[in-house]
């Protein structure tokens, strides 16, 4: 059950994006699009998506726009590229994650950057957003990684106690496109929507109450850590655009140290 959570303004949140969402001759150039707008990337590991050239034009592309680079861990194409779930032991899991997440960390140290933060994909971000077990596997192996890494998770109770029981930083992720359960979860059968207004309509009143409207036409309120777009609508553009002008974002890390009087 959602903790009881009270209504408050938003003053500082982080605008994230996915980048290396392409393999070989499969190209997604218009993510690169979205730079200018983001405080933070998701790069693939080069298991759902991303190969080696492309990993390092996404990490090349995030250091000049001087952008918070996490790394974007998932299933492989077999194994469920989009919503699928699959069901592996923590051993499999915990091999999965460290093995992604270590690739980009020694990728990006080559030049001269850091890895902040971490965030499934797909069906694996589908799976952690529900099931306390698996989100937890994921969290403890993200922490064996590095004990300063960030996990970035659907918004709800599971992410968060799964920050109190793997003793891990977590970032908790709204999206303005997709729809939402009176106890504040992603309904993933939903159709998302892309309708320029609702999404920035929503993040207006997201900003000024924390709260999301839900599937019964109601209000409820969540925690925002972070949100997440996407560059798969003909207009994404032009919602983060609008949506950057509305609040500047800044990156999970910072906020939290602003926050608590260090900078």
């Amino acid at each position: 059950m959602q903790e009881l959570l009270e209504k408050k303004q938003i003053k500082n949140i982080d605008f994230n994006c996915d980048l290396a969402q392409s393999f070989g001759v499969y190209k997604n150039n218009a993510e690169y699009e979205l730079l200018d707008y983001v405080s933070s990337v998701n790069i693939s590991c080069g298991f759902h998506a991303g190969d080696p050239l492309i990993i390092k034009k996404a990490l090349m592309e995030a250091k000049e726009k001087n952008i918070v680079i996490g790394a974007h861990i998932g299933f492989d194409d077999i194994q469920g590229f989009g919503y699928r779930e699959t069901q592996l032991s923590e051993e499999e899991i915990e091999a999965l994650v460290i093995y992604q997440v270590g690739a980009i960390i020694s990728f990006a140290k080559t030049f001269g950057l850091e890895i902040e933060h971490v965030r499934p994909h797909g069906a694996m971000y589908k799976q952690a957003a529900t099931d306390f077990t698996f989100a937890s596997a994921i969290a403890k192996a993200i922490k064996k990684c590095s004990a300063w890494l960030v996990y970035y998770g659907a918004s709800g109770d599971v992410t968060q106690k799964v920050g109190e029981y793997a003793d891990i930083k977590v970032a908790q992720e709204i999206f303005l496109d997709k729809t939402y359960t009176t106890e504040g979860i992603i309904d993933f059968s939903a159709k998302d929507n892309s309708n320029f207004d609702f999404n920035i309509n929503r993040l207006k009143h997201l900003l000024s109450t924390s709260e999301i409207d839900n599937n019964l036409g109601g209000k409820t309120i969540v925690n925002a850590d972070s949100i997440h777009f996407t560059n798969k609508y003909e207009n994404s553009l032009e919602i983060i655009k609008t949506a950057r002008e509305i609040i500047t974002p800044e990156p999970v890390n910072y906020i939290k140290a602003k926050n608590s009087g260090w900078v």
